[in-house]
Parts: C-alpha cells; sequence; structure tokens
C-alpha cells in the first residue's frame, strides 16, 4: 500500500508553522526568564535561536529537496550516516523523542482550555492532564481519518496562532499605556538568576551563566522545534523539489519574525521578574491589558493553537516509523497503511498511546528539556550528512543551501554547544538522556544488524 502526494505549497507552509508555533511561545517565556533573567539577555537567547533555526531550515531545506521521502530525518541519516545511525534516530523517537513532544503540547493545550474556562491549572492539575488527553485523542482520530483532514485542521489551527500572537501585539500598542506597560521593562534587571548562588551579586554581568544561559537555549529551541518537520511528509508533497525548500525557508523566516515581535510585547507589558513567574504569560499579558475578559479570549486562541500543535505533531512523525519499517529497520506492525484511509495508522496510534503515557508521569519543563536534547543532535547530525552527500553523483540538488560549507557548520556548532551547555548545566539529567537514546546502539546490533539491508523491499511511494 503506498503513500499519495496530496499536499500542497500552502498546506506545506501551514504544516510548518503549525508544527513550530505551538506551546513554546506561550511557555517558555517563564522558563528563560528565570534562567536569564535580563530583557537584553533574554531577547539575545531568541534572536541565537533564530539564527541558528534558520541555518537548519536552509540546510534542512537541501536535505529535503534531494531525498523527497517519507520519513524526513531518518532518510537523511540512513543516506549518510548509514543504517546503525539511523535505526539509533528512530529507536529515540519511538522512546524518547516524539512521545515527549506531543506530551509537552499537550500539557499546555489542557493548561490553557482549563484557563479559558476560568479554572487556575496550577489547582486543578488533573484536569488539565484530561483535557490533554483529550486532545491528543481528538487529533489522532483526525490524522488516522486521512492526511488531507489532518492538514486542514493544522491550516486551520495555524489562523488560530497568529490572531493570538497578532491579538498581543496589537493590545500592546492601543492598552499598553494604559496599563502600566513601559520601555522601561527593556532596562537590565536586578532580578538573579533562579538557579544562582543566593550571595551572587544582581548585577548586569552576574546575571550572566554560560550553563543558565545554555539552558535557556534549550527551552528556546523546544520553541522553534518544528521548523524542518515537513521532511517527515515528503513522501506525501506534491512536486517536492520545488515545495521542500519553499515551504521550510518561508515558513521559518516567518517563525522567527512573529516570536521577536511576542516577545518584545509580553516584556513591555510586564516586567521581566513577573514574565519569570507567568508559566500562561499570554493570558496573563492580555489581563493585565484588557482584564479578565482578555485572558479568557487569548487563551482559547492559544488552546486552538496549541491542539494545532498536537495535530501536526501526530501528522507528521509517525511517516518516521513508517519509512524505518518498510526497510526493515523497525517493527513491521509500524509500518502498516490503512487500507482505506492510506495513513499509517499503527504509527499514529502507537505514538499517541505513548505521548498520554508522558503526560500522565512528567512535568512540561521536564519533558521539553529532555525532548531538545534527546532531537537536535540527531538534527546536527542530520545536516553534517550534507558534507557527505555532495560528495554523491546520484542525487539530484534542485536546490542548494546558500553560504555552504558556512551555513551548515554554524548549526552543527549550536548543537555541540546545546549538549555541552546541558551537561554543565544538569549532568545527571543529560546523561540519563543521552545514554537512553544510546541504548538504541545494542537494540539495533540484537536485533536488526542480521537482517541486511534488503530485509524488506521498500513500497514507492507517490
Amino acid at each position: 500500500m503506498q503513500l499519495s502526494r496530496r499536499l500542497g505549497f500552502w498546506s506545506s507552509v501551514g504544516f510548518v508553522i503549525g508544527m513550530t508555533i505551538g506551546s513554546g511561545i506561550f511557555r517558555t517565556p517563564a522558563q528563560i526568564a528565570a534562567r536569564v533573567p535580563d530583557p537584553t539577555l533574554m531577547l539575545a537567547v531568541w534572536v541565537l535561536g533564530g539564527v541558528v533555526t534558520l541555518c537548519g531550515a536552509l540546510s534542512m531545506a537541501e536535505l529535503a529537496s534531494s531525498l523527497p521521502q517519507a520519513g524526513g530525518f531518518y532518510v537523511f541519516i540512513r543516506e549518510a550516516w548509514g543504517r546503525p545511525a539511523a535505526f539509533v534516530f528512530t529507536w529515540s523517537e519511538l522512546v524518547l523523542i516524539r512521545a515527549a513532544g506531543l506530551s509537552g503540547i499537550a500539557t499546555v493545550f489542557g493548561e490553557y482550555f482549563l484557563r479559558s474556562l476560568g479554572y487556575d491549572p496550577l489547582v486543578h492539575a488533573a484536569a488539565a492532564d484530561y483535557c490533554a488527553i483529550a486532545g491528543i485523542v481528538v487529533a489522532t482520530l483526525a490524522n488516522v481519518r486521512g492526511v488531507q483532514t489532518g492538514a486542514l485542521m493544522t491550516g486551520v489551527t495555524s489562523a488560530a496562532k497568529f490572531a493570538a500572537l497578532a491579538l498581543i501585539a496589537i493590545a500592546a500598542i492601543i492598552f499598553g499605556s494604559a496599563a502600566g506597560a513601559s520601555f522601561a521593562h527593556f532596562a537590565p534587571s536586578s532580578l538573579a538568576p533562579s538557579d544562582a548562588p543566593s550571595h551572587a551579586a544582581p548585577s548586569h554581568l552576574a546575571l550572566f551563566s554560560p550553563g543558565l544561559f545554555g539552558l535557556a537555549f534549550i527551552s528556546v529551541l523546544w520553541a522553534y522545534d518544528g521548523f524542518g518537520d515537513l521532511s517527515f511528509l515528503a513522501g506525501e508533497v506534491r512536486d517536492p523539489e520545488r515545495t521542500l525548500p519553499r515551504a521550510i525557508i518561508g515558513g521559518t523566516l516567518a517563525i522567527i519574525a512573529i516570536y521577536l515581535t511576542t516577545n518584545a510585547a509580553f516584556m513591555y507589558v510586564l516586567p521581566i521578574e513577573t514574565v519569570a513567574k507567568s508559566p500562561l504569560i499570554a493570558a496573563d499579558t492580555m489581563s493585565a491589558l484588557v482584564g479578565p475578559i482578555g485572558a479568557s479570549f487569548v487563551s482559547i486562541a492559544v488552546a486552538i493553537s496549541t491542539f494545532g500543535a498536537v495535530n501536526s505533531d501526530l501528522l507528521g512523525a509517525p511517516r518516521l516509523f513508517y519509512a524505518a519499517a518498510e526497510d526493515g529497520l523497525f517493527f513491521k506492525t509500524l509500518g502498516r497503511v490503512h487500507p482505506r484511509y492510506r495513513t499509517p495508522y499503527i504509527s499514529i496510534l502507537f505514538s499517541a498511546a505513548l505521548g498520554i503515557v508522558f503526560v500522565l508521569t512528567g512535568t512540561f519543563e521536564q519533558i521539553a528539556d529532555t525532548f531538545v536534547l534527546a532531537i537536535w543532535p540527531f538534527y546536527g547530525l542530520a545536516v553534517a550528512g550534507l558534507y557527505r552527500l555532495r560528495r554523491r553523483t546520484d542525487l539530484a540538488r534542485p536546490y542548494r543551501v546558500p553560504g555552504y560549507p558556512i551555513v551548515p557548520a554554524i548549526f552543527i556548532a549550536a548543537c555541540v554547544y546545546l549538549v555541552a551547555s546541558a551537561l554543565i548545566g544538569d549532568p545527571l539529567w543529560t546523561g540519563v538522556t543521552l545514554g537512553i537514546v544510546l541504548a538504541g546502539l545494542p537494540v539495533y546490533y540484537l536485533t536488526f544488524a542480521r537482517r541486511g539491508t534488503t530485509a524488506r523491499p521498500r513500497s514507492p511511494i507517490t
């Protein structure tokens, strides 16, 4: 059974935006402000994240246009580094990455959904979890039904994302002065980092800690993650050689502009000390501007936005398991395509089940940090594969990354910095996460290495 190419340019752009703008911009500003409690440093982290993401998007666009097959990063890593590396990536997606990403987004959906109903999600944490699970279930049913259904839902909810973010920016301009907003909020803060020693001097320079800056960078990358996930659906995109690079790059540029504008609006309305204590920053900002009605309205929009990200996550990632199973590099059952809807329904259902487990067992902060540390080294590995794949003469290259080889090198260096800073900031958590990732190597050599490269013929992708 074959996947079919049904996604056009605008559906693809909608997927990039829908996958990326989800929970991060509405949840991580508090986490980042607590780690680098200075307006200049906080914006610097967002700018740095945007630059790194753009370098990654430019590089991923070449990979996606040269290898337009279902599976995305799995295909890039397999072609550049071989089957063991591709299996470890798929293993990590199965046991850690996908469940963490899906559950983190769904958790924010549940929190904002409760806030839109007038309930405090911090008080009613169990109810927020149940709402998150309900969101996963609904999105699962939509994506099993068909890729067009899932993509349509993503496109609709993308409009809600822009509406919520535009509303915050416009309200800040119109009502900011009356609500006490001030450009003085961008002045250096006297707040010490949340993890700094009690005797640390609250000066501008003392606010910079390489370890905490690195952890804040991890939080920013959670918000930017998703820029390359369209490649998972490469086997279902029409005219992929042209559509994939245009959608990935265009969507990423729009996201960078939106994130910088929104963070500036948050800090214009609220001082950095308040931002650091505001996990539901969008609702608190609107509450400060126009009162409870504004907070409820934007909470509804954010709930729709984050639900769209849940849907996008289930739309893209299961294609990876499908591609690996087609290669004989993963469990055969996960490669099944629905006989009527022609979607990888077993992979979708399995991803949803793992996401529900993570919702019930972890906090948002734990989930987000674990996800970024587990996935971004593989992004770096995929981009590093460009240097090897450029030597192959059998690959078409309808798009070439500008600034090669510097642009890919910047992205790879950022991925290395990410891991190094995480090891400095939290060696125990980092070690456990990387240990789970590397556990895929013995699993591969014990179960899949003996199958060889022709264990299962790949179905052609249409």
